[in-house]
Protein backbone atom coordinates (compact mmCIF):
# COMPACT_ATOMS: atom_id res chain seq x y z
CA UNK A 1 0.00 0.00 0.00
CA UNK A 2 1.39 3.48 -0.87
CA UNK A 3 0.11 6.70 0.75
CA UNK A 4 1.40 9.89 -1.26
CA UNK A 5 -1.34 11.99 -2.37
CA UNK A 6 -0.35 11.20 -6.12
CA UNK A 7 -1.16 6.86 -5.52
CA UNK A 8 -4.25 7.82 -3.09
CA UNK A 9 -6.01 10.00 -5.88
CA UNK A 10 -5.54 7.15 -8.34
CA UNK A 11 -7.76 4.36 -9.51
CA UNK A 12 -9.10 2.75 -6.32
CA UNK A 13 -7.09 0.18 -4.44
CA UNK A 14 -10.00 -3.01 -6.29
CA UNK A 15 -9.49 -6.10 -7.78
CA UNK A 16 -13.24 -7.06 -8.94
CA UNK A 17 -15.30 -4.28 -9.44
CA UNK A 18 -16.68 -5.56 -12.86
CA UNK A 19 -18.45 -8.60 -10.43
CA UNK A 20 -20.47 -8.90 -7.74
CA UNK A 21 -19.37 -10.99 -4.52
CA UNK A 22 -21.76 -14.15 -4.20
CA UNK A 23 -21.78 -17.40 -2.59
CA UNK A 24 -18.33 -17.15 -1.92
CA UNK A 25 -17.28 -16.17 -5.61
CA UNK A 26 -16.90 -13.32 -7.88
CA UNK A 27 -19.43 -13.65 -10.14
CA UNK A 28 -20.57 -12.53 -13.69
CA UNK A 29 -23.31 -9.42 -13.07
CA UNK A 30 -26.55 -10.81 -15.44
CA UNK A 31 -26.30 -7.35 -17.60
CA UNK A 32 -23.51 -5.42 -19.15
CA UNK A 33 -24.85 -2.37 -17.30
CA UNK A 34 -22.37 -0.54 -14.96
CA UNK A 35 -22.44 2.70 -12.54
CA UNK A 36 -20.37 5.29 -12.86
CA UNK A 37 -19.17 6.23 -9.54
CA UNK A 38 -17.45 10.44 -9.50
CA UNK A 39 -14.72 12.04 -7.70
CA UNK A 40 -16.58 14.41 -5.90
CA UNK A 41 -13.94 17.11 -5.74
CA UNK A 42 -12.84 16.83 -9.69
CA UNK A 43 -16.51 15.57 -11.35
CA UNK A 44 -14.00 12.82 -13.01
CA UNK A 45 -15.07 9.22 -13.54
CA UNK A 46 -13.32 7.53 -10.55
CA UNK A 47 -14.01 3.92 -11.50
CA UNK A 48 -17.07 2.19 -13.33
CA UNK A 49 -18.98 -0.78 -10.65
CA UNK A 50 -21.07 -3.75 -12.15
CA UNK A 51 -25.09 -2.60 -11.72
CA UNK A 52 -26.67 -5.49 -10.22
CA UNK A 53 -30.12 -6.23 -11.71
CA UNK A 54 -33.18 -8.15 -10.91
CA UNK A 55 -31.08 -11.93 -11.57
CA UNK A 56 -28.49 -10.72 -9.72
CA UNK A 57 -30.58 -9.57 -6.75
CA UNK A 58 -32.59 -13.10 -6.88
CA UNK A 59 -29.10 -14.81 -6.91
CA UNK A 60 -27.63 -12.93 -4.01
CA UNK A 61 -31.28 -13.73 -1.70
CA UNK A 62 -30.84 -17.48 -2.88
CA UNK A 63 -27.28 -17.48 -1.38
CA UNK A 64 -27.36 -16.42 1.37
CA UNK A 65 -30.75 -18.32 2.10
CA UNK A 66 -29.18 -21.59 1.10
CA UNK A 67 -26.34 -20.41 3.46
CA UNK A 68 -28.56 -20.16 6.48
CA UNK A 69 -30.80 -22.80 5.87
CA UNK A 70 -28.08 -25.67 4.70
CA UNK A 71 -24.53 -23.83 4.99
CA UNK A 72 -22.71 -24.32 8.65
CA UNK A 73 -23.05 -21.13 9.71
CA UNK A 74 -26.39 -21.03 12.23
CA UNK A 75 -24.87 -24.47 13.53
CA UNK A 76 -21.34 -22.92 14.64
CA UNK A 77 -20.61 -21.70 17.90
CA UNK A 78 -20.78 -17.85 18.77
CA UNK A 79 -17.22 -18.69 19.72
CA UNK A 80 -16.54 -20.52 16.19
CA UNK A 81 -18.37 -17.25 14.47
CA UNK A 82 -16.55 -14.77 17.03
CA UNK A 83 -13.21 -16.12 15.35
CA UNK A 84 -13.95 -15.00 12.13
CA UNK A 85 -15.31 -11.26 13.25
CA UNK A 86 -11.96 -11.12 14.77
CA UNK A 87 -10.30 -12.28 11.45
CA UNK A 88 -12.63 -9.62 9.70
CA UNK A 89 -11.19 -6.83 12.44
CA UNK A 90 -7.60 -7.61 11.34
CA UNK A 91 -8.77 -7.54 7.52
CA UNK A 92 -10.02 -3.93 7.95
CA UNK A 93 -6.56 -2.94 9.92
CA UNK A 94 -4.39 -4.23 7.05
CA UNK A 95 -6.80 -2.20 5.10
CA UNK A 96 -7.21 1.17 6.43
CA UNK A 97 -4.88 3.18 3.82
CA UNK A 98 -7.37 1.72 0.81
CA UNK A 99 -10.49 2.36 2.81
CA UNK A 100 -9.43 5.72 3.44
CA UNK A 101 -8.50 6.48 -0.33
CA UNK A 102 -12.07 5.62 -1.54
CA UNK A 103 -14.26 7.21 0.80
CA UNK A 104 -12.57 11.13 0.33
CA UNK A 105 -13.21 10.52 -3.22
CA UNK A 106 -16.73 9.06 -2.87
CA UNK A 107 -18.37 11.03 -0.69
CA UNK A 108 -15.98 14.21 0.35
CA UNK A 109 -14.76 13.20 3.64
CA UNK A 110 -11.60 14.76 4.55
CA UNK A 111 -8.46 12.24 3.80
CA UNK A 112 -7.00 13.25 7.32
CA UNK A 113 -10.55 12.81 8.91
CA UNK A 114 -11.24 9.33 6.65
CA UNK A 115 -8.28 7.85 8.54
CA UNK A 116 -8.75 8.79 12.09
CA UNK A 117 -12.62 7.53 11.46
CA UNK A 118 -11.54 4.23 10.44
CA UNK A 119 -9.05 3.38 12.91
CA UNK A 120 -12.30 2.91 14.77
CA UNK A 121 -13.87 0.04 13.09
CA UNK A 122 -11.84 -2.68 13.83
CA UNK A 123 -13.46 -2.49 17.06
CA UNK A 124 -16.76 -2.70 16.27
CA UNK A 125 -16.08 -6.41 14.63
CA UNK A 126 -13.88 -7.11 18.33
CA UNK A 127 -16.53 -5.39 20.15
CA UNK A 128 -19.20 -8.14 18.63
CA UNK A 129 -16.84 -11.00 18.76
CA UNK A 130 -16.30 -10.02 22.91
CA UNK A 131 -20.23 -10.66 22.83
CA UNK A 132 -19.53 -14.61 22.51
CA UNK A 133 -18.72 -15.08 25.64
CA UNK A 134 -20.72 -12.79 27.62
CA UNK A 135 -23.81 -12.30 25.93
CA UNK A 136 -26.67 -14.69 27.88
CA UNK A 137 -27.69 -16.33 24.15
CA UNK A 138 -29.51 -19.20 26.60
CA UNK A 139 -30.97 -18.27 29.73
CA UNK A 140 -32.82 -20.61 32.31
CA UNK A 141 -36.88 -19.59 32.80
CA UNK A 142 -39.49 -20.96 35.46
CA UNK A 143 -42.43 -22.39 33.50
CA UNK A 144 -45.32 -21.07 34.82
CA UNK A 145 -48.26 -22.82 32.59
CA UNK A 146 -47.18 -26.12 33.11
CA UNK A 147 -43.64 -28.17 32.10
CA UNK A 148 -40.96 -28.82 34.84
CA UNK A 149 -37.87 -26.63 32.76
CA UNK A 150 -37.80 -23.34 30.69
CA UNK A 151 -35.50 -21.84 28.86
CA UNK A 152 -35.65 -18.47 26.65
CA UNK A 153 -33.19 -19.06 23.63
CA UNK A 154 -32.20 -16.35 21.52
CA UNK A 155 -31.50 -17.39 17.69
CA UNK A 156 -30.49 -15.85 14.20
CA UNK A 157 -33.42 -13.76 12.61
CA UNK A 158 -32.13 -15.32 9.05
CA UNK A 159 -31.30 -13.79 6.16
CA UNK A 160 -30.87 -10.01 6.31
CA UNK A 161 -30.53 -7.51 3.54
CA UNK A 162 -28.02 -4.98 4.95
CA UNK A 163 -28.80 -1.41 2.92
CA UNK A 164 -26.46 1.51 3.16
CA UNK A 165 -26.14 5.10 1.72
CA UNK A 166 -22.90 6.43 0.67
CA UNK A 167 -21.65 9.06 3.86
CA UNK A 168 -20.27 6.75 5.97
CA UNK A 169 -20.01 2.95 4.39
CA UNK A 170 -17.63 1.29 6.47
CA UNK A 171 -19.22 2.17 9.76
CA UNK A 172 -22.77 1.38 8.76
CA UNK A 173 -21.06 -1.63 7.47
CA UNK A 174 -19.67 -2.70 10.74
CA UNK A 175 -22.96 -2.09 12.89
CA UNK A 176 -25.20 -3.95 10.31
CA UNK A 177 -23.00 -7.09 9.74
CA UNK A 178 -21.10 -7.68 12.81
CA UNK A 179 -23.92 -8.21 15.36
CA UNK A 180 -25.67 -10.02 12.16
CA UNK A 181 -22.61 -12.66 11.79
CA UNK A 182 -22.10 -12.90 15.32
CA UNK A 183 -26.05 -13.59 15.46
CA UNK A 184 -25.86 -16.66 12.91
CA UNK A 185 -27.52 -14.43 10.10
CA UNK A 186 -26.10 -14.50 6.90
CA UNK A 187 -25.74 -11.30 4.70
CA UNK A 188 -27.21 -9.59 1.08
CA UNK A 189 -24.99 -6.17 1.50
CA UNK A 190 -26.39 -3.87 -0.83
CA UNK A 191 -23.99 -0.88 -1.80
CA UNK A 192 -25.35 2.31 -2.43
CA UNK A 193 -24.43 3.73 -6.37
CA UNK A 194 -22.73 6.68 -5.32
CA UNK A 195 -19.88 4.86 -2.92
CA UNK A 196 -20.13 1.18 -3.81
CA UNK A 197 -15.66 0.95 -2.86
CA UNK A 198 -15.61 -0.08 0.60
CA UNK A 199 -18.20 -2.56 0.20
CA UNK A 200 -16.40 -4.16 -2.41
CA UNK A 201 -13.32 -3.64 0.01
CA UNK A 202 -15.13 -5.72 3.02
CA UNK A 203 -16.20 -8.36 0.22
CA UNK A 204 -12.67 -8.63 -0.61
CA UNK A 205 -11.69 -9.11 3.05
CA UNK A 206 -14.08 -11.62 3.93
CA UNK A 207 -12.63 -13.65 0.95
CA UNK A 208 -9.64 -13.75 2.26
CA UNK A 209 -10.07 -14.59 5.84
CA UNK A 210 -12.24 -17.66 4.19
CA UNK A 211 -15.50 -16.68 5.54
CA UNK A 212 -18.13 -19.26 4.01
CA UNK A 213 -20.03 -19.30 1.34
CA UNK A 214 -23.15 -17.06 1.30
CA UNK A 215 -22.39 -16.13 4.87
CA UNK A 216 -21.91 -12.34 2.86
CA UNK A 217 -22.65 -11.47 -0.42
CA UNK A 218 -22.11 -8.07 -2.07
CA UNK A 219 -23.57 -6.12 -4.80
CA UNK A 220 -24.54 -2.62 -5.86
CA UNK A 221 -27.98 -2.23 -7.04
CA UNK A 222 -30.42 1.48 -7.83
CA UNK A 223 -33.54 1.76 -5.75
CA UNK A 224 -35.62 -0.74 -8.38
CA UNK A 225 -33.60 -3.47 -7.84
CA UNK A 226 -32.72 -2.70 -4.09
CA UNK A 227 -36.83 -2.54 -3.62
CA UNK A 228 -36.75 -6.33 -5.29
CA UNK A 229 -34.25 -7.27 -2.33
CA UNK A 230 -36.40 -5.31 0.49
CA UNK A 231 -39.72 -7.76 -1.48
CA UNK A 232 -37.70 -11.37 -1.60
CA UNK A 233 -39.54 -13.49 0.72
CA UNK A 234 -36.45 -15.03 1.42
CA UNK A 235 -34.67 -12.29 3.49
CA UNK A 236 -35.99 -12.55 6.77
CA UNK A 237 -35.13 -8.70 7.74
CA UNK A 238 -34.21 -5.27 6.03
CA UNK A 239 -31.18 -3.28 7.91
CA UNK A 240 -31.72 -0.09 6.26
CA UNK A 241 -29.80 3.61 6.85
CA UNK A 242 -31.05 5.82 4.38
CA UNK A 243 -33.65 8.64 4.08
CA UNK A 244 -37.11 9.15 6.09
CA UNK A 245 -38.66 9.09 3.00
CA UNK A 246 -36.97 5.97 1.45
CA UNK A 247 -37.49 4.28 5.16
CA UNK A 248 -41.06 4.60 5.23
CA UNK A 249 -41.69 2.67 1.75
CA UNK A 250 -38.79 -0.13 3.22
CA UNK A 251 -41.89 -0.19 6.54
CA UNK A 252 -44.51 -0.27 4.09
CA UNK A 253 -43.11 -3.16 1.88
CA UNK A 254 -42.08 -5.35 5.00
CA UNK A 255 -45.36 -4.56 6.65
CA UNK A 256 -47.03 -6.47 3.68
CA UNK A 257 -45.13 -9.45 4.62
CA UNK A 258 -44.04 -8.77 8.09
CA UNK A 259 -40.60 -9.28 7.38
CA UNK A 260 -38.19 -7.49 10.30
CA UNK A 261 -36.47 -3.95 9.72
CA UNK A 262 -34.51 -1.71 11.13
CA UNK A 263 -34.11 1.72 10.17
CA UNK A 264 -31.51 4.40 10.90
CA UNK A 265 -33.00 7.71 9.12
CA UNK A 266 -32.71 11.31 8.72
CA UNK A 267 -32.70 13.90 11.15
CA UNK A 268 -33.42 17.80 11.86
CA UNK A 269 -31.27 17.36 15.26
CA UNK A 270 -31.44 20.47 18.15
CA UNK A 271 -28.58 22.47 19.56
CA UNK A 272 -30.55 23.84 22.61
CA UNK A 273 -28.34 27.08 23.75
CA UNK A 274 -29.20 27.54 27.73
CA UNK A 275 -28.91 31.47 29.11
CA UNK A 276 -25.48 30.66 30.95
CA UNK A 277 -23.53 29.02 28.34
CA UNK A 278 -20.64 30.80 26.28
CA UNK A 279 -21.80 31.57 22.78
CA UNK A 280 -17.88 31.56 21.69
CA UNK A 281 -17.61 27.89 22.79
CA UNK A 282 -21.17 27.67 21.06
CA UNK A 283 -20.29 28.24 17.71
CA UNK A 284 -16.79 26.76 17.47
CA UNK A 285 -18.29 23.66 18.36
CA UNK A 286 -21.16 23.46 16.06
CA UNK A 287 -18.78 24.93 13.17
CA UNK A 288 -16.23 22.45 13.76
CA UNK A 289 -18.70 19.19 13.60
CA UNK A 290 -20.43 20.72 10.93
CA UNK A 291 -17.47 20.77 8.76
CA UNK A 292 -16.95 16.75 9.25
CA UNK A 293 -18.39 15.08 5.58
CA UNK A 294 -19.36 18.39 4.56
CA UNK A 295 -22.51 18.53 7.18
CA UNK A 296 -23.80 14.91 5.35
CA UNK A 297 -24.58 13.51 8.63
CA UNK A 298 -28.06 12.10 9.58
CA UNK A 299 -27.70 13.09 13.08
CA UNK A 300 -25.89 16.99 12.84
CA UNK A 301 -27.20 19.69 15.17
CA UNK A 302 -28.60 21.69 12.63
CA UNK A 303 -31.05 23.12 14.31
CA UNK A 304 -29.44 26.09 16.95
CA UNK A 305 -32.31 26.95 19.74
CA UNK A 306 -31.13 29.64 22.10
CA UNK A 307 -33.06 32.90 23.96
CA UNK A 308 -33.72 35.37 21.70
CA UNK A 309 -32.23 38.46 23.49
CA UNK A 310 -29.03 36.21 22.78
CA UNK A 311 -29.96 35.52 19.20
CA UNK A 312 -27.99 37.96 17.37
CA UNK A 313 -24.75 37.39 19.34
CA UNK A 314 -24.77 33.65 19.08
CA UNK A 315 -25.65 34.35 14.94
CA UNK A 316 -22.70 36.39 14.58
CA UNK A 317 -20.20 33.94 16.62
CA UNK A 318 -21.44 30.90 14.20
CA UNK A 319 -20.91 33.53 11.16
CA UNK A 320 -17.35 34.34 12.09
CA UNK A 321 -16.69 30.61 13.31
CA UNK A 322 -18.13 28.95 9.71
CA UNK A 323 -16.89 31.96 7.20
CA UNK A 324 -12.86 31.24 7.99
CA UNK A 325 -13.26 27.47 7.44
CA UNK A 326 -11.06 26.87 3.99
CA UNK A 327 -12.84 24.77 1.99
CA UNK A 328 -11.08 22.45 -0.55
CA UNK A 329 -9.69 19.22 -1.58
CA UNK A 330 -10.18 16.74 0.86
CA UNK A 331 -6.62 15.15 -0.16
CA UNK A 332 -4.83 18.74 1.14
CA UNK A 333 -4.02 18.97 4.92
CA UNK A 334 -4.85 22.68 4.66
CA UNK A 335 -8.93 21.83 3.90
CA UNK A 336 -11.18 22.05 6.97
CA UNK A 337 -14.17 21.08 4.72
CA UNK A 338 -14.25 19.15 1.75
CA UNK A 339 -17.19 18.81 -1.25
CA UNK A 340 -20.71 17.13 -1.28
CA UNK A 341 -20.84 13.83 -2.24
CA UNK A 342 -22.57 13.88 -5.38
CA UNK A 343 -24.29 16.86 -7.73
CA UNK A 344 -27.85 16.38 -7.14
CA UNK A 345 -26.82 16.83 -3.19
CA UNK A 346 -25.21 20.29 -4.34
CA UNK A 347 -27.95 21.37 -6.33
CA UNK A 348 -30.40 19.87 -3.55
CA UNK A 349 -28.04 21.94 -0.88
CA UNK A 350 -28.12 25.55 -3.14
CA UNK A 351 -31.48 24.82 -3.34
CA UNK A 352 -32.72 24.95 0.37
CA UNK A 353 -30.14 28.09 0.83
CA UNK A 354 -32.05 29.42 -1.91
CA UNK A 355 -35.69 28.43 -0.19
CA UNK A 356 -34.18 30.05 3.09
CA UNK A 357 -33.95 33.46 1.32
CA UNK A 358 -37.16 33.80 -0.12
CA UNK A 359 -38.64 32.68 3.27
CA UNK A 360 -37.28 35.71 4.80
CA UNK A 361 -34.16 33.93 6.94
CA UNK A 362 -31.39 35.91 7.66
CA UNK A 363 -28.12 35.10 5.50
CA UNK A 364 -25.43 35.73 8.04
CA UNK A 365 -22.30 33.98 5.82
CA UNK A 366 -22.23 31.56 2.65
CA UNK A 367 -24.39 30.50 0.62
CA UNK A 368 -22.78 29.73 -2.15
CA UNK A 369 -20.06 27.70 -4.17
CA UNK A 370 -16.62 29.10 -2.88
CA UNK A 371 -15.35 31.53 -5.08
CA UNK A 372 -12.00 29.93 -5.59
CA UNK A 373 -13.07 26.54 -6.56
CA UNK A 374 -14.35 25.73 -10.54
CA UNK A 375 -14.74 22.12 -9.90
CA UNK A 376 -16.05 19.79 -7.56
CA UNK A 377 -19.40 19.76 -5.76
CA UNK A 378 -18.51 22.26 -3.28
CA UNK A 379 -20.62 24.26 -0.90
CA UNK A 380 -19.93 27.69 1.17
CA UNK A 381 -20.29 27.04 4.91
CA UNK A 382 -23.62 28.45 5.46
CA UNK A 383 -25.95 29.86 8.55
CA UNK A 384 -29.04 31.63 8.34
CA UNK A 385 -30.64 33.45 11.41
CA UNK A 386 -33.84 34.74 12.34
CA UNK A 387 -35.16 31.17 10.96
CA UNK A 388 -38.93 30.19 11.72
CA UNK A 389 -39.29 26.83 12.87
CA UNK A 390 -42.51 26.26 10.80
CA UNK A 391 -39.89 27.27 7.60
CA UNK A 392 -38.72 24.66 5.11
CA UNK A 393 -35.00 25.56 6.18
CA UNK A 394 -36.30 24.20 10.30
CA UNK A 395 -38.13 21.59 8.70
CA UNK A 396 -36.54 19.47 6.36
CA UNK A 397 -33.00 17.44 6.58
CA UNK A 398 -30.96 19.27 3.89
CA UNK A 399 -27.74 17.04 4.76
CA UNK A 400 -25.10 19.89 4.15
CA UNK A 401 -22.89 22.88 5.55
CA UNK A 402 -26.22 24.72 6.50
CA UNK A 403 -26.91 26.13 10.41
CA UNK A 404 -30.14 27.44 10.61
CA UNK A 405 -30.48 30.02 14.51
CA UNK A 406 -34.31 29.78 15.97
CA UNK A 407 -35.16 32.46 18.46
CA UNK A 408 -36.69 30.63 21.38
CA UNK A 409 -38.61 33.10 24.65
CA UNK A 410 -36.92 30.76 27.13
CA UNK A 411 -36.36 27.27 28.16
CA UNK A 412 -39.30 25.89 28.37
CA UNK A 413 -40.04 27.31 24.33
CA UNK A 414 -36.52 26.00 23.49
CA UNK A 415 -37.32 22.67 24.66
CA UNK A 416 -40.78 23.25 23.21
CA UNK A 417 -39.08 24.08 19.52
CA UNK A 418 -36.57 21.49 19.48
CA UNK A 419 -38.79 19.04 20.03
CA UNK A 420 -41.41 20.35 17.23
CA UNK A 421 -40.15 18.30 14.21
CA UNK A 422 -41.10 14.90 13.05
CA UNK A 423 -37.03 13.83 13.82
CA UNK A 424 -35.70 12.30 16.75
CA UNK A 425 -32.10 11.26 16.12
CA UNK A 426 -29.76 13.69 18.24
CA UNK A 427 -29.75 16.87 20.45
CA UNK A 428 -27.54 18.34 22.45
CA UNK A 429 -27.83 20.78 25.37
CA UNK A 430 -24.94 23.53 26.09
CA UNK A 431 -24.98 24.72 29.94
CA UNK A 432 -22.61 24.62 32.13
CA UNK A 433 -25.35 22.94 35.28
CA UNK A 434 -24.72 19.31 34.41
CA UNK A 435 -27.75 18.99 36.25
CA UNK A 436 -29.81 21.12 34.16
CA UNK A 437 -28.36 19.78 31.17
CA UNK A 438 -29.95 16.28 32.63
CA UNK A 439 -33.06 17.56 33.18
CA UNK A 440 -33.52 19.32 29.70
CA UNK A 441 -32.29 16.25 28.17
CA UNK A 442 -35.34 14.01 29.91
CA UNK A 443 -37.76 16.51 28.23
CA UNK A 444 -35.87 16.26 24.60
CA UNK A 445 -37.89 13.52 22.51
CA UNK A 446 -34.53 12.35 20.80
CA UNK A 447 -32.31 9.02 20.42
CA UNK A 448 -29.14 10.52 21.84
CA UNK A 449 -28.71 14.07 23.47
CA UNK A 450 -25.25 15.01 24.39
CA UNK A 451 -23.92 17.86 26.27
CA UNK A 452 -21.97 20.66 25.66
CA UNK A 453 -21.05 19.28 21.99
CA UNK A 454 -21.98 16.88 19.04
CA UNK A 455 -21.97 13.64 20.33
CA UNK A 456 -23.24 9.78 18.64
CA UNK A 457 -22.04 6.94 20.67
CA UNK A 458 -22.37 3.48 18.85
CA UNK A 459 -20.78 1.93 21.41
CA UNK A 460 -23.59 2.46 23.82
CA UNK A 461 -26.89 2.92 21.14
CA UNK A 462 -27.48 5.14 18.00
CA UNK A 463 -30.97 5.47 16.84
CA UNK A 464 -34.08 7.71 17.02
CA UNK A 465 -37.40 8.82 18.34
CA UNK A 466 -40.40 9.21 15.82
CA UNK A 467 -39.52 9.27 12.28
CA UNK A 468 -36.15 9.09 12.69
CA UNK A 469 -35.84 5.34 12.95
CA UNK A 470 -37.07 1.77 14.30
CA UNK A 471 -34.58 -0.35 16.54
CA UNK A 472 -31.13 0.47 17.75
CA UNK A 473 -27.53 0.25 16.24
CA UNK A 474 -24.26 -0.26 18.23
CA UNK A 475 -23.45 -1.71 21.81
CA UNK A 476 -25.72 -5.12 22.84
CA UNK A 477 -28.92 -2.49 21.58
CA UNK A 478 -27.69 -3.23 18.10
CA UNK A 479 -27.49 -7.49 18.30
CA UNK A 480 -31.06 -7.59 19.52
CA UNK A 481 -32.47 -6.86 16.03
CA UNK A 482 -31.21 -9.61 14.42
CA UNK A 483 -32.22 -12.13 17.18
CA UNK A 484 -35.25 -13.78 17.54
CA UNK A 485 -36.81 -15.32 20.97
CA UNK A 486 -37.86 -18.74 21.39
CA UNK A 487 -39.43 -20.27 24.36
CA UNK A 488 -38.34 -23.90 25.09
CA UNK A 489 -40.39 -25.32 27.49
CA UNK A 490 -39.33 -29.27 28.48
CA UNK A 491 -40.78 -31.77 31.23
CA UNK A 492 -37.54 -32.42 32.51
CA UNK A 493 -33.97 -30.97 32.90
CA UNK A 494 -31.57 -31.16 30.41
CA UNK A 495 -27.98 -32.98 31.69
CA UNK A 496 -26.63 -29.97 30.96
CA UNK A 497 -28.37 -27.87 33.65
CA UNK A 498 -28.30 -30.48 36.16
Amino acid sequence: MTTSNDALRSTPPLARLDRFYIGGKWVAPSSDATIAVTDSSTEELYFRVAEARGPDVERAAAAARHAFDEGPWPLLSHAERAAYLRALADGVRARIEDASSIWPRESGVLHSAARARLEGIPRVYDFYAGLADTYSFEERATPTAGGEFGLLVREPVGVVAAIIPWNSPMSLIAHKIAPALLAGCTVVLKASPEAPGNAYLMAEIAESIGLPPGVLNVLTADREASELLVRDPRVDKIAFTGSTAAGRRIASLCGERIARVTLELGGKSAAVVLDDYDLGKVAANLSAAECFLTGQVCSSLTRVVVSKHRHDALLEALASAFSTVQVGDPFDPASQMGPLAAERQRDRVLDFIEKGKVEGATLATGGGRPAHLDRGWFVEPTVFGNVSNSSTLAREEIFGPVLTVIPAEDEEDAVRIANDTIYGLNASVFTDNVDRARAVARRLRSGTVGHNSFRSDFGIAFGGFKQSGLGREGGKEGLLPYLEVKTVILDAVPQEYR
